[in-house]
């Protein structure tokens, strides 16, 4: 999976809005407020990221989300989530010790 799909702000609203229900181009190019070719481009690098599947429906494609490549990403992430919850924990410690002190 190549991050760098997920690092265009327009892609990231299509999988949000994908997220709800499946869409056709016009719904999200009317949502997102792009042109019809724009989203077109951004649903082909999702496409071929794997993120996106098309769906055939007679002259209209339907758009869904694959959340494979997600559970994917999100098991990278997993070893650097301990490293922010500890640091995110030291924090509230910190904090902790700043409300007992005296102002």
């Amino acid at each position: 999976m190549r991050f760098d799909v997920l690092a265009e702000p327009a892609r990231r609203r299509i999988l949000d809005l994908l997220l709800q229900r499946p869409h056709l181009v016009s719904e999200l190019t009317h949502t997102l407020g792009l042109t019809q070719p724009g989203t077109s481009k951004h649903l082909r690098a999702l496409r071929d990221a794997g993120l996106v599947t098309v769906r055939k429906d007679a002259q209209r494609r339907w758009y869904e989300l694959r959340p494979q490549p997600l559970a994917e990403i999100d098991a990278w992430l997993t070893p650097y989530r301990h490293l922010w919850n500890h640091s995110l924990d030291a924090l509230e410690r910190h904090l902790d010790t700043m409300e007992d002190e005296p102002t």
